[in-house]
């Protein structure tokens, strides 16, 4: 992909669609994935760590994977919450269409995905779930996170999940300095190089 990476918006690259496995909510499950995604020839390993590390979901409400890809995340949330409605956000059109067809091959109904912009603003999440695009810039990846993460509902968390080499550390604590008093920052979990970071709105 010269030139191009995970987070275009229309990767024009070979898609290439190739079928993996992978454990999702305690079930093996058949996936498709593509070239032009994040991680397509297997489940990351910092998104696993993340689903490792995460309670269960809500049982309702609205639920949020930023930066889906091709959806382990949000297709873990849906299975293991089947009445809430779980929001698959990426900018990359293809990662949608692959959630959006693996969302239709585990017949599930509860998933909306969709890019930023698609999301109605009157949206409060009761859980955030996000391998966050770490390699799209600090200035960027400060902008996506300021915009969605006051997008708790109070009481709620988001867990993030950054390698530590990729300035996870150096996230948290802007995490903690940007949104303040109304929210509780901390590491949750070390694991294989990468840290699950806990955002609670506290109010």
């Amino acid at each position: 992909m010269s030139g191009e990476h995970y987070f275009s918006s229309d990767p024009g690259s070979n898609a290439r669609p190739k079928r993996i496995s992978a454990v999702l909510a305690g079930r093996e499950v058949e996936l498709t994935t593509a070239g032009g995604v994040f991680s397509p020839g297997h489940l990351d390993g910092g998104t696993a760590v993340l689903l490792r590390t995460v309670p269960d979901p809500p049982p309702g409400g609205c639920l949020l994977d930023l930066g889906c890809g091709w959806g382990p995340i949000a297709l873990t949330m849906a299975l293991d919450s089947p009445r809430a409605t779980v929001y698959a956000v990426d900018v990359n059109a293809r990662a949608l269409d692959l959630v959006r067809a693996n969302a239709d091959q585990l017949h599930m109904t509860n998933i909306i995905a969709c890019r930023p912009e698609e999301v109605p603003g009157d949206v409060e999440f009761t859980a955030i779930w996000s391998n966050p695009p770490i390699r799209v810039g600090k200035a960027e990846l400060h902008a996506i996170l300021g915009s969605w993460l006051p997008r708790l509902e109070p009481g709620s968390d988001a867990h993030l999940v950054a390698a530590k080499h990729l300035g996870a550390d150096s996230l948290q604590r802007w995490i903690g300095d940007e949104l303040g008093s109304g929210y509780a920052v901390q590491r949750v979990e070390t694991a294989k190089g990468f840290r699950v970071i806990r955002v609670r709105r506290l109010d």
